[in-house]
């Protein structure tokens, strides 16, 4: 009995979050121009599977996926491995060090991210990428967000050294210590941070407009937000665009899930293992 509610209130609890992606999917294929429905619509009676083919005939939406899918494709990985170095460099640090650098990072995490944007304006145009890709991608050379340094910094403090003191009687180098032994004990956590970057530069939004001028360049959010200058009470459309940003989160949630959700690393994360 008590595990049969136990799984009816996690039912529940999911249903209650999966209901707003439902209602977004059910009104994607509503009619172009049909007023809102004055009861609960569970699903269309004529579904207009060409709404989300339209998208691509108002706007060049094949261009903007390509461009996200550029940015994705390469801060992800570079944030992987700068907040990863990073994170394994403060764990190797004295004490004293290490508190002072963590200190910093969290008196850094504190700062509006708004309070950064003309300083990364000045220094995107001293360094000569304004109004490309490369605008966007740039954070992550440097770690993207104190967070994800924090997160692996916590992970591998929790590594017992004498693991990275043997490697190194062994003869391994610090960049073998961290890509051999460190980064696959940090496994969950290097996960976490992948689906973490991934959501934050896929539905970056304020970055492209600050940062890029020509419309050739524009990422997904941009061409959403365009969509609903175009026609804001066009909400079939607009709905199927938001699904098209969401879906790939989704899907990489549903993916990687299984890698850091588990019992095992939850034990690890709270020590209780």
């Amino acid at each position: 009995m008590r595990k049969g509610l136990h799984w009816l209130a996690a039912l529940l609890t999911a249903l209650l979050f999966l209901l707003p992606l439902y209602w977004m999917a059910v009104t994607s294929l509503r009619p172009v121009g049909a007023p809102p429905p004055t009861s609960v619509e569970w699903w269309p009676a004529n579904p207009q599977w060409g709404n989300y083919a339209a998208l691509f005939d108002l706007l060049p939406l094949t261009r903007y996926l390509r461009n996200s899918l550029l940015v994705v494709g390469l801060a992800v990985p570079i944030t992987l491995v700068t907040a990863s170095l990073a994170g394994f460099s403060m764990a190797q640090l004295p004490e004293r060090p290490q508190r002072r650098l963590l200190l910093f990072s969290v008196v850094v995490l504190m700062i509006p991210s708004a309070s950064v944007w003309l300083f990364r304006f000045q220094i995107l145009r001293w360094l000569g990428l304004l109004d490309s890709l490369w605008a966007l991608i740039a954070p992550a050379f440097a770690g993207t967000s104190p967070l994800f340094v924090l997160l692996f910094y916590w992970n591998f403090r929790r590594v017992p050294a004498g693991t990275f003191e043997a490697a190194i009687l062994e003869g391994a180098s610090a960049l073998t210590i961290w890509w051999r032994l460190a980064l696959p004990l940090a496994r969950p956590t290097a996960i976490a941070v992948v689906i973490l970057s991934f959501v934050l530069y896929w539905s970056d939004f304020v970055s492209p407009v600050l940062y890029i001028f020509d419309s050739t360049w524009y990422t997904l959010p941009v061409g959403l937000q365009i969509l609903k200058q175009l026609d804001a009470t066009n909400w079939p459309l607009l709905m199927a665009g938001a699904l098209l940003i969401t879906l790939p989160v989704i899907l990489m949630f549903g993916i990687l899930q299984r890698f850091f959700l588990s019992n095992t690393t939850l034990a690890n994360l709270f020590d209780r293992s």
